[in-house]
């Protein structure tokens, strides 16, 4: 392979491990997977979004300086895939000095248990070190951060949003595209 040829193989984003999350007012925002972190939770991801499972649904907790989370379809925040034959997930905490919580990072929500994930997660608005090695990293936004950063936000400690939350309008993997 030539010197071209290689910084063009290295330039090319891998199709199959980037999503592309469509958002309001024609927000396209582009997240790297990170399946050498996550191989689960990233193809749980993938699946979810090869299903549409993850269009339409809203943006139910959203704070301020810490994060926006989405993908429960039922909007309540108690929400997921199981009764579609989705279980929950084990735990993939990456050290920090693997991956850490900094702005655009895309972690999985989960309940107390940390082998509680299923279909719900965040993407961060800053860094958040308390989070490191405590929730499962599955991906970063590599463009189109202005738009997460229009989301429409929560009030008060929960972050709850008040109705009509902002929604995820469509998601795909670039390599279906």
């Amino acid at each position: 392979m030539s010197e071209n040829n290689e910084a063009e193989a290295q330039a090319a984003p891998d199709r199959e491990n980037t999503l592309i999350m469509e958002l309001k007012d024609n927000g396209r925002v582009t997240i790297q997977l990170r399946p050498d972190l996550a191989p689960l939770h990233v193809e749980r991801i993938k699946t979810l979004t090869r299903q549409g499972l993850y269009d339409n649904t809203p943006f139910h907790r959203v704070i301020e300086g810490f994060m926006a989370q989405g993908g429960d379809p039922t909007g309540t925040g108690m929400g997921g895939f199981r009764d579609r034959g989705f279980a929950d997930l084990r735990a993939e905490f990456s050290p920090p000095s693997r991956a850490r919580f900094l702005r655009g990072t895309c972690g999985m929500a989960r309940a107390q248990d940390p082998n509680s994930a299923n279909s719900q997660f965040f993407i961060m608005f800053a860094p958040t070190p308390s989070l490191d090695g405590q929730y499962t990293i599955w991906g970063q936004v590599t463009a189109g951060m202005e738009f997460v950063d229009r989301i429409k936000r929560g009030v008060g400690g929960s972050g709850t949003v008040p109705a009509p939350a902002d929604r995820l309008i469509r998601m795909r993997v670039l390599a279906d595209t």
